[in-house]
């Protein structure tokens, strides 16, 4: 196919990105066997998009620079961000961000010709809020890993919850390597039970290498196959098969993360090391008890049911009526306290004994294992209800700097409740580089109504309709989106979605909604939330 013609070079002449070049000189895109056709115009958004990647283009920076002199509407822009993202296979938008209401973002590393290392990628930075957010050089040092979800063999596909688990907690043990940076299990765990590219999957997730496996399980025997892959080339960088008992999985996940963390950070300290692994219970029936309390209890929170939170309950006390001192069951156990004092299901619904029972649960955890990062941040969000919220930000982030590359979303809605949604901005933001398909309800939800206590109406209402349109049968986004529309003065909007509101709950009120709003540090966030539920029409009482 043709190259763009008469197309002048501005300094740099040449840039790479993924298995793309960009050639200035000659006004062509091509791979490796190929030129890429693109409409100058396309052509010349997509320059200046490499040239600043990292950075927040803005549409009317676009716009001037690529039709210079010319009025042109906001849909010429888009047809031609469209086109480019075809041509690059960005389907998924994870190369070229839209930056609701302000502009775009080329997330990809940029190699520059002659240049020694990439161009900065926003989704590396801790500040992905700013327009330009500098990392330090050891950031940039660091070694990337993806773990992908290891695939049950065995035959019994009820065997799923243990290989999860396993691949979780490899995860959970290469996380806490300073010097490596692992991509959070949520996005992982997109890839469960498909057949990938891993190729694909470097540049999905921006990883350079990534690790898969099998886990056979044959009554007291386990199998476990691992090996770790250049996501860049393609190439088998290291692999082992592990024969055990099932009480030994714990050396087998230890094994498997020192194996890695030698070939991708040399410069590993040992005493890291060995500060680092976590401390398996006394038995691994215990340990299995844990892993499918967990299933069970992130299965609750899809289906909300009492019987599905008691599920989890009851598998977790299990866990610990084996192991009394197994930190991360008491863990796991508070949150679903904290599930029971949130959902109407039963007494404990706003229960001050619900929330003293979790503050217990919590602060046992810290006690018996206080370099755990879940304790510390479940015992931050207790602390957060119990309007201690100073103490409650401090105990997330003691949990962060035991482990860089730890996320607890619910940080994030911890800062909203502090009065400090700016900051909850920035963290829902940074996650996007460890945890690049965050769920909805953090990327949309909770962000549109960080926007909304900013009191930046727009910006909430395109995010909530956004988490509406994917969770119809959820109240929250509905009240969030009722509260942005009547803010923004789109009152026949706000009473559709107060109808809504009514429709998933018939008892809702203003009056009984208030109790579930004291957990906002200050008085008038409150009062602007409730504002907006009477502007949009719900009932007082």
């Amino acid at each position: 196919m043709p190259c763009v013609s008469g197309y002048e070079a501005d300094g740099l002449k040449m840039f790479r990105f993924g298995e793309y070049t960009l050639d200035v000189v000659r006004g062509c895109l091509r791979t490796a066997d190929r030129d890429i056709e693109l409409r100058p115009k396309s052509f010349e958004v997509l320059r200046y998009l490499v040239e600043n990647a990292g950075r927040l283009v803005t549409r009317d920076e676009l716009i001037k620079t690529v039709w210079p002199n010319v009025v042109v509407t906001d849909d010429s822009l888009m047809q031609c961000v469209s086109e480019v993202r075809h041509a690059i296979a960005d389907d998924r938008q994870t190369i070229i961000k839209t930056v609701p209401r302000r502009g775009y973002r080329f997330m990809a590393p940029v190699l520059h010709a002659g240049a020694p290392r990439p161009a900065l990628s926003l989704t590396e930075s801790p500040q992905a809020a700013s327009d330009s957010a500098p990392r330090s050089q050891s950031s940039l040092d660091r070694p990337s890993v993806a773990v992908l979800p290891f695939a049950n063999l065995s035959s019994d596909p009820q065997q799923d919850y243990f290989s999860d688990g396993i691949t979780e907690d490899i995860t959970t043990e290469l996380s806490r390597f300073s010097e490596l940076m692992v991509i959070a299990r949520n996005s992982a765990f997109q890839y469960k039970g498909k057949a990938v590219d891993i190729r694909q999957v470097g540049r999905e997730l921006n990883t350079r290498y990534v690790l898969e496996g099998s886990v056979r399980r044959s009554g007291d025997r386990v199998r476990i196959a691992a090996q770790l892959i250049d996501a860049m080339t393609g190439a088998h960088r290291w692999g082992e098969r592990y024969d055990r008992e099932l009480h030994d999985i714990f050396a087998v996940q230890d094994e498997v993360a020192r194996a890695i963390v030698v070939i991708l950070a040399a410069h590993v300290k040992r005493a890291e090391i060995e500060r680092a692994l976590l401390k398996p219970p006394a038995a691994w029936e215990a340990y299995e008890y844990y892993l499918r309390g967990t299933e069970a209890f992130f299965l609750h929170r899809s289906r909300r049911t009492k019987a599905s939170l008691n599920d989890a309950r009851r598998l977790l006390e299990q866990s610990l009526a084996i192991d009394p001192e197994y930190a991360r069951a008491y863990a796991m156990l508070s949150w679903t306290q904290i599930q029971a004092y949130n959902g109407p299901f039963d007494g404990d619904y706003l229960s001050p004994a619900a929330l003293d029972r979790a503050l217990e649960l919590a602060e046992t955890a810290v006690h018996l294992d206080p370099l755990l990062p879940q304790a510390r941040a479940q015992l931050g969000a207790i602390l957060i209800y119990k309007s201690q919220h100073d103490a409650g930000i401090a105990e997330f982030e003691r949990a962060f700097a035991l482990n860089p590359n730890f996320i607890d979303h619910r940080y994030a809605r911890s800062l909203m409740y502090a009065g400090e949604p700016s900051r909850a901005i920035e963290v829902l933001n940074a996650n996007m580089r460890l945890d690049p398909f965050q769920p909805l309800i953090y990327a949309t939800g909770w962000l549109g109504q960080a926007y909304y206590l900013l009191k930046r109406y727009e910006e909430a209402v395109r995010l909530l309709r956004e988490c509406v349109s994917r969770l119809p049968n959820q109240q929250w986004p509905h009240l969030g989106l009722a509260c942005a529309y009547a803010q923004s003065g789109q009152l026949e909007e706000a009473k559709a979605e107060a109808a809504e509101v009514l429709r998933i709950n018939p008892g809702f009120t203003i009056e009984s909604y208030k109790r579930l709003l004291v957990v906002h540090k200050y008085p008038k966030d409150a009062e602007h939330i409730l504002d907006g539920l009477r502007k949009s029409g719900l009932p007082e009482t």
